[in-house]
């Protein structure tokens, strides 16, 4: 029988690839195109992060 509460490490903060925990959430609208073309990425979070990373980046750089 599966356990009720869950499993214990879906509790546990996601793992980033990079050095840093991923320890927030950020949650905004797109379009049904826009949200279709994520969805069909190998790694839809991994892809979000590195897009919001260069956008940030590139704003820094034009400061």
């Amino acid at each position: 029988m599966p356990n009720p509460k869950g499993n214990p490490q879906n509790f546990e903060p996601a793992q980033s690839k990079g050095e840093k925990p991923l320890t927030d959430q950020l949650s905004f609208r797109v379009t049904r195109e826009m949200k279709e073309e994520v969805k069909a990425k190998d790694d839809p979070p991994e892809f979000c992060r590195r897009a919001i990373q260069k956008a940030l980046d590139e704003e820094k750089e034009n400061t």
